[in-house]
């Protein structure tokens, strides 16, 4: 009982969150109860086990290649989340990895609130060398996105990644805007988007949570980018979210550079959690 109070409090403390940390030791008594004795480095290797199932469970997966599926092209992934998380930067590493990865790449600067905005999506198009469809700030999202994908659907297009304005404070407008996004796309692409994918930044913990649950409300989230886990980040966020909206988690960002984000691997990342902690 002492271990799994102790354990309880790594967990807690990690930033997982009460409820998927309650979640988790509910499944090691379980697991406990049914193999009698165990020690507490078999403890341990229970509370990885269990960790990386609940992840499973989200539907991530551990691949170590930049593949997206080939039955149509382009992949539309929709990017969400709100300003100053990384949203823009990690749609310039995810174009830089994708390209080197050998697709074909579109960006599109569907967030025509801030300027500053297209600006820096233009400047990681430049780096990365991917062209970016963008309109003067202040334009329709809904037309940016359809130009984006036109554009991307006639070059013959492998992905294509739109950011979209992070507003949350102003809920109900941020909704109708993803949905008409959403809509003008499938008149070009009728399965688009592929993927609805949010960006957290790690290192705000419980706010994180919350960003996290109030995207769900006003939109399909289908996939986690996590960025900001270096240094001080409480990487265990990233288990909590993932568990409480039942999404993936596909990347995670450790770093400022172009090679700074990676494909999320479940082991590898409840390892490097509790390597150091415990034991």
């Amino acid at each position: 009982d002492e271990v799994l109070d102790d354990l309880e409090e790594v967990l807690i403390t990690s930033d997982v969150g009460v409820d998927t940390t309650l979640k988790v030791i509910k499944r090691i008594e379980e697991r406990v109860a049914r193999d009698k004795y165990v020690s507490t480095s078999e403890l341990n290797g229970i509370l990885r086990d269990e960790i990386a199932q609940l992840l499973t469970e989200t539907g991530a997966s551990d691949t170590d290649s930049w593949d997206l599926p080939t039955d149509h092209k382009p992949y539309v992934i929709l990017v969400v989340g709100v300003n100053g998380v990384g949203k823009t930067t990690t749609i310039g590493k995810l174009a830089y990895q994708f390209k080197k990865a050998g697709k074909k790449v579109y960006l599109g600067a569907a967030d025509t609130f801030r300027a500053a905005a297209v600006e820096q999506i233009s400047i990681w198009g430049e780096r990365v060398g991917v062209p970016v469809i963008k309109q003067q700030m202040g334009a329709d999202p809904a037309s940016v996105a359809f130009d984006t994908l036109q554009s991307a659907k006639a070059n013959g297009a492998d992905v294509v990644l739109i950011d979209t304005a992070g507003r949350l404070h102003n809920k109900v407008g941020l909704m109708n805007e993803l949905k008409k996004i959403k809509e003008v796309m499938k008149k070009v692409l009728p399965e688009a988007p592929d993927d609805v994918m949010l960006v957290l930044d790690g290192s705000t913990g419980q706010n994180a949570f919350e960003q996290a649950k109030q995207f769900a409300a006003v939109t399909q989230i289908s996939s986690l980018a996590i960025t900001k886990l270096d240094g001080t980040a409480k990487g265990g966020v990233v288990i909590g979210i993932s568990d409480q909206l039942q999404v993936p988690v596909r990347y995670i960002g450790l770093g400022e550079g172009m090679e700074d984000l990676q494909l999320f691997n479940k082991r590898e990342f409840v390892n490097s959690l509790f390597d150091g902690k415990n034991g």
